[in-house]
């Protein structure tokens, strides 16, 4: 069997995400034939596509010529998160753009998906149906044509997706809170809970309710809780932490081919996981587990 070990930033992943991480070459349809024929175990019991991990959990694969061949170390290509034939859902880092723009060069989330497929012999475009900041982490969909990409994005349009993020902010925020302040001179809302707040700081859950530019960004910052690390909108500097405290860190939806309801969390990315651990005193795990637990 050839053992691995889940990490801070497994926590919450999808079996089958994970699998995809060490097995990017591998076909959707055979990472599904493992799981379903017992290859995967998680903690000594058969796991499932969408079993979750959590820190230190232990994974065990069943070590074969073909998986052998097509193992590489987990540092390589882009985080799908979920992926079935109409669509992928990456991790996106903080600091790539979603799709190429002349402020930010030609890397480029699309443009790394499409060459990701390309090397498991599938030639496609990728379409985004939602967008991130640049300095934004977390959840991206991406519709494998046009046509799905209407099909997902009415669900956006229509305001069938929940979203939820997580952010730090400066100063102690309310238990809870709605800021209704236009943006755009359109109507713009943002409700948010306060996880805990400590060292100056408070972490948030914020869900989106509309989808302006920045919307997040500029409805914190107008109550006097700017993002930290959001240096355009008054965020203080962030020592050990490129752009600013804000993860995309769950989408829920009904999925528009298969009818079933979708629920995927992104894994906070490890340095925003290394600057939440400083400020709980090493105490992250409860902090993640409150998310995953809704």
């Amino acid at each position: 069997m050839i053992h691995y070990s889940a990490t801070i930033a497994d926590h919450g992943r999808r079996m089958d995400s994970f699998l995809r991480a060490i097995l990017p070459a591998a076909s959707l349809s055979y990472i599904r034939q493992l799981l379903k024929g017992g290859s995967v175990t998680l903690n000594d019991a058969p796991a499932a596509p969408d079993s979750l991990l959590r820190r230190s959990d232990t994974i065990d694969l069943k070590e074969t010529s073909r998986i052998k061949a097509l193992l590489v170390p987990r540092s390589k290509g882009p985080d799908i998160l979920y992926e079935d034939d109409e669509i992928a859902i990456f991790n996106k880092p903080a600091g790539l753009s979603v799709h190429r723009s002349a402020e930010h060069g030609i890397r480029n989330l699309v443009d790394v998906g499409i060459s990701f497929f390309g090397r498991r012999g599938i030639v496609l475009k990728l379409y985004p149906v939602n967008r991130l900041d640049r300095e934004t982490s977390g959840l991206v969909v991406m519709a494998k044509s046009s046509a799905k990409a209407g099909d997902f994005g009415k669900l956006f349009q229509e305001g069938l997706v929940e979203k939820r993020y997580l952010t730090v902010v400066s100063g102690k925020t309310a238990d809870s809170g709605v800021i209704d302040l236009p943006l755009d001179e359109k109507e713009s809302r943002s409700e948010y809970r306060t996880l805990c707040t400590r060292k100056g700081v408070s972490i948030l859950s914020v869900t989106p309710v509309t989808g302006r530019s920045h919307q997040i960004r500029r409805h914190l910052s107008s109550i006097g809780h700017p993002v930290m690390g959001d240096l355009r909108y008054g965020g203080k500097r962030i020592r050990d932490l490129d752009g600013h405290a804000l993860h995309s860190y769950r989408l829920s939806f009904p999925h528009p081919v298969s009818g079933a309801g979708v629920s995927i969390f992104s894994p906070v990315p490890e340095e925003f996981a290394g600057y939440l651990s400083r400020i709980l005193d090493g105490e992250i795990v409860p902090l993640l587990d409150s998310l995953l637990a809704g």
